[in-house]
């Protein structure tokens, strides 16, 4: 393994971020050098706790018994979170409703606006006697020890951190030099989010909790999908939840801490902090792309509107973590994915921000063309990925791709204006793709928290659900289509196959580019350079 095969996970992105993996290969050498051997804790108490079964009297249950049909037990109550005000919103609403327990669990809980008001109303739901059961993945909270600390130190919250670096200070990059010597562990993450509340509600997809998942981040954000979920797939869900709380690789964020860092301190630094996301309340849309109202709306009134709908929750289990876990082995969420895809007689319209095949992928995608399968393929253009070293990666299969009948649409910068775009402008916010979903024969879908990609194959854990809902299945098609999102570019053949164009349409007339739009000389030499280094299953 090296060490730029973990660059996906550290998330360096910003200009000149290629270089910077050069030194950091270097660097990877001398701290081998210089650090020592720290170490994770030994003989941590992880009690066991399960979710609460305790729960039928909640308010929280009454609107999920009135939002389902009662005669109905085998089905589960969807509805599709396309916006990001309001997929925040709900999470919010949600834990403001709870009674009796909140479990949660997220790849990123950033210490921006968002992560700090989420974080307090996880608090106020505490102080009113509700079980918090938060767990984090360790690698984006650096820095946030003394914050973490401070809402555990509060009554009725437990708090984990998964599979944590034994280095604390320092930021991400820092982090990962410093703990090289067991590198081919903490390169292994826990990529799943998921919210719980009561036991009634649950809400699962691709958002991590930061302001850029949430339409808050100035110009540029991600488009991402939710979904939230109550009946029989809560429960599932909730089955997956405690089995990452209780696994070895949880750890309470106490034993973690510097012991130099005090309950009452953490308490006033967690307090300070989230009084500071008092003013960050953000107007919410009166409807979202679907034109449904907000789930708080909706729950004052008692009753939630809803899709009935079959749902098969995937998880990889909390052991693919281990360092001797099978690393080229495809996770359970992969593999369902896939017989998914392979089950396809008309139709396949995939979403991944990240999207590296590979060769299983390729031959399940080229099943699907040669039995005459549309198959079409959405992922983010050079422009509007947030890590073009995963676009270089997936640059090398658009050729095979296009020849085995695949359509490629890549996402456009600013607001569709092509010309403007190709050089480089910025106009209006920047929508990045973030979305990871899969809609087939129009009834089928999937979403969760897995990209196509090696990494999220092999080394990191996720989640998703398989539902069987032809109303979900069309509203998520139009929105992946993009008759409600940012236009895209069609990516052809050219020059008899031995070339590309990108094809920007929603003008007056549609422009062909002979060139990918945005790649300068200087940008393409430094991703090449990199790409040398960089193993392809774990980008």
């Amino acid at each position: 393994m090296t060490a730029l095969s973990f660059t996906r996970n550290i998330k360096l992105n910003a200009p000149g971020a290629s270089l910077r993996l050069i030194g950091m290969a270097l660097l990877l050498a001398l701290a081998a050098v210089l650090t020592g051997c720290a170490g994770l804790p030994a003989s941590v108490q992880r009690p066991v706790s399960q979710a609460r079964a305790d729960v039928a009297d909640t308010r929280l249950a009454a609107v999920a018994a009135a939002s389902l049909p009662a005669a109905d037990g085998q089905r589960s109550g969807l509805r599709l979170l396309p916006a990001g005000d309001q997929a925040f919103e709900a999470r919010i609403a949600l834990a403001r409703a709870a009674q009796k327990s909140i479990d949660a669990q997220y790849y990123e809980i950033a210490d921006d606006a968002s992560g700090r008001q989420f974080l307090r109303a996880l608090a106020d739901a505490a102080g009113r006697g509700v079980r918090v059961r938060l767990l984090v993945d360790d690698l984006h909270a650096a820095g946030e020890d003394a914050l973490l600390a401070g809402l555990a130190a509060r009554p009725n919250v437990e708090l984990r951190m998964f599979n944590p670096l034994a280095v604390r200070s320092g930021g991400v990059t820092q982090r990962v030099l410093r703990s090289v010597n067991e590198f081919s562990r903490i390169n292994r993450r826990m990529h799943n989010k998921l919210f719980l509340a009561d036991n009634q509600f649950a809400i699962t997809g691709g958002r991590n909790v930061a302001d850029e998942y949430f339409d808050r981040s100035g110009p540029a954000n991600f488009i991402d999908m939710d979904i939230l979920a109550a009946g029989p797939a809560v429960q599932a869900l909730s089955t997956v939840f405690d089995g990452y709380w209780n696994s070895e690789h949880a750890y309470p964020i106490q034993s973690l801490v510097a012991a130099s860092l005090t309950q009452e301190e953490a308490r006033r630094h967690f307090d300070a902090a989230v009084r500071q996301a008092e003013v960050a309340e953000f107007p919410v849309t009166a409807r979202d792309l679907l034109g449904q109202t907000s789930v708080a709306t909706q729950l004052a009134t008692g009753r939630l509107e809803l899709h009935m709908a079959a749902v098969r929750v995937i998880a990889d289990a909390p052991a693919k973590a281990d360092v001797n876990a099978q690393s080229m082995a495809d996770g359970a969420v992969m593999n369902g994915k896939l017989e998914l895809l392979q089950s396809a007689r008309s139709e396949v319209v995939l979403a991944s921000p990240y999207f590296v095949p590979g060769r299983r992928t390729l031959e399940v995608l080229k099943q699907a063309t040669d039995s005459h399968v549309r198959v079409s393929v959405m992922t983010n253009s050079l422009a509007t990925t947030d890590e073009p070293l995963v676009h270089a990666g997936y640059a090398r299969y658009r050729t095979a791709l296009l020849g085995m009948g695949v359509s490629l649409y890549e996402l456009m910068p600013g607001t569709g204006d092509a010309k403007a775009a190709a050089v480089g402008e910025r106009r209006g916010s920047l929508g990045r793709l973030h979305a990871k979903a899969a809609v087939v024969d129009g009834r089928w879908l999937y979403i969760g928290s897995m990209n196509m990609d090696r990494r999220s194959a092999h080394s990191n854990t996720e989640m998703g659900l398989i539902v069987d809902s032809p109303e979900l299945a069309g509203q998520l098609a139009s929105l992946l289509r993009g008759d409600r999102q940012p236009p895209s570019y069609e990516v052809r053949s050219a020059n008899g196959g031995q070339g590309l164009q990108w094809i920007a349409k929603g003008g007056a007339e549609p422009i062909a580019f002979a060139k990918e739009p945005n790649l300068r000389w200087g940008v393409q030499l430094r991703l090449s350079l990199v790409s040398a280094f960089v193993d392809e299953e774990l980008l």
